[in-house]
């Protein structure tokens, strides 16, 4: 699970990143607020993008949600799981599927 994670926030990153560039809002501190990385806790494990929070994944099923709050799933904005994120597109406020 912890290489998925580690996938998903390459993935985040370089999107967000490429998604700058195109822009052009590549300065540095934009791109230093686009990397992503993960914590794991007991239940969910969480994706932060700069400082802020984005998304959370479910321990027990690897499901990829947004937050509603720091700490709080949004169910209604799911994102496939950790084997499905090649299907979705991560550069902008929020995920969408590829098609």
């Amino acid at each position: 699970m912890e290489q998925k994670l580690k996938d998903l926030c390459d993935k985040i990153t370089k999107e967000q990143q490429q998604r700058l560039r195109e822009r052009k809002l590549a300065c540095q501190d934009n791109m230093d607020n686009a990397v992503a990385r993960y914590h794991i806790k007991r239940k969910y494990s969480y994706v932060d993008i700069g400082k802020s929070g984005a998304y959370m994944i479910d321990n027990a099923t690897s499901e990829i949600f947004s937050i509603k709050a720091y700490g709080v799933i949004h169910r209604g904005h799911r994102f496939g799981t950790l084997d499905t994120i090649d299907n979705y597109f991560w550069g902008d406020y929020r995920a969408y599927k590829l098609n």
